[in-house]
């Protein structure tokens, strides 16, 4: 054990924003999700009244996040993906451990609001 090299304790402080950069990021990569709902900023200092809220607790964030989905799939699936993928990332890339990823799905958004064409 005479390996083992002591440190000095210090303090690392991750910024809300980070944590709401990252979920976004996890968010909008998940198959189904068609977009965040609300006022999207990307560095808003109104951040309370967007798609995603970060509580912090002591060292660990509880996150709220409103999604979109795409017409057609499994809502509940992409909502449970959604928790899960935003969970794993933000702890992963920001060392803050995360409570709870609260998932509200406001809407569905069909083809047509996508961005494709009818044609005409």
């Amino acid at each position: 054990m005479d390996d083992v090299k002591k440190t000095t304790a210090g303090s690392l402080m991750i910024s809300e924003d980070v944590i709401i950069a990252v979920a976004r990021l996890a968010a909008l990569d998940t198959d189904g999700v068609a977009g965040l709902a609300g006022k999207v900023n990307k560095l808003s200092k109104l951040r309370k009244n967007g798609s995603i809220t970060v509580r912090m607790i002591e060292d660990v964030a509880a996150l709220d996040i409103k999604i979109k989905v795409k017409s057609g799939v499994h809502v509940f699936a992409v909502a449970q993906a959604v928790q899960n993928a935003v969970k794993d990332n933000v702890q992963s890339m920001t060392g803050v451990a995360v409570a709870r990823v609260n998932v509200t799905v406001s809407g569905v958004v069909f083809d047509k609001q996508l961005g494709e064409s009818d044609g005409s």
